[in-house]
Parts: C-alpha cells; structure tokens; sequence
C-alpha cells in the first residue's frame, strides 16, 4: 500500500470520526475548506499553466543555458533577478523548482530563484512602502536579495 493512500485513508477515518462526533461541526469545516480551495485554486491553475507553457517551449537544453550550472554568474543573476519580480506563494514555488531542476537549472541558480521569490518582494514594494516607509522597505529588500545570493553560493559550493 503507498503512504498517499495510507495518508487517505487516515483522512477518511478522521473525518468519519469527526461527522460521528458532531456532524454540524463537521459539515461547517468542509464548507471552510472548500472556501478555501477555491480561493487557492485560481493561483494554483494560473501557476501550473504558466510552468506547462513555459516547459513545453523551454527545451531542457534552454533552461540549462539560461539558469543550468553552466551559466555561472549570469544564470544565477538572472534566476535571482525573476524571483525577485516573481510573486508565486512556497507551495507552489518548490513544485516549479523540482520540476526546473528535472530540465536542466543548476542547484545554485534554482537556490537563487527560490530564495529571492521567498524574500525579496519586488511586486510588493509599494504597499511595504505603506506599511513600513521606504526605507525600511529598500534596505529589507536589498539585504534580502544580498543574502540569497550568499544561500545561492553557499548551496552551489556544497551541491
């Protein structure tokens, strides 16, 4: 039996202990979990569209050109450069990054993709600047970008 199954199973179990226990309570959850996948699901659709696209004209051989281990500094910039303008939520982030990696990107620019889409927030900046003024918001921003190079290098040297 495999553990996805297994995880189902358990799920099936607790949530037939659950409509059991209290079956108003149960049926209020589901409705909020429903909620909330249909709020995630336009980001999620739009992501795995836009990673089938880029996969289906983007040959192993060009993504390892632009972002492979051999593009060295260039790649890594660059693969830093589009996480930073790149607002894409960590559950969907990690999926993209295994699948670059399957293509062809190296570990150091795939570190350096992931860690500036984590930290650095390009698309955000103005309602940073709101929240936090300008200056906080530069600094955060460029510290951030500074030490995901440093990840991206460090990841590089061990990988």
């Amino acid at each position: 039996m495999s553990f996805t199954l297994v995880l189902y199973v358990i799920a099936a179990g607790g949530l037939g202990i659950s409509f059991y226990k209290d079956k108003k309570k149960t049926k209020i959850a589901l409705k909020k979990a429903w909620k909330s996948f249909e709020n995630i699901l336009p980001q999620f659709l739009s992501i795995l569209l836009i990673i089938g696209f880029a996969l289906a004209y983007l040959t192993p051989e060009n993504i390892s050109g632009i972002i492979g281990s051999n593009s060295g500094w260039f790649g890594t910039l660059t693969a830093a450069i589009l996480g930073s303008i790149t607002l894409i939520p960590g559950f969907i982030a990690f999926p993209l990054a295994s699948a670059l990696l399957k293509n062809g990107a190296g570990y150091m620019q795939i570190a350096a993709f992931v860690s500036t889409l984590m930290m650095v927030g390009i698309v955000t900046i103005p309602m940073e600047i709101k929240t936090f003024g300008k200056k906080a918001t530069i600094i955060r921003n460029i510290s951030a970008f500074g030490f995901s190079i440093i990840v991206a290098v460090v990841i590089g040297v061990i990988l």
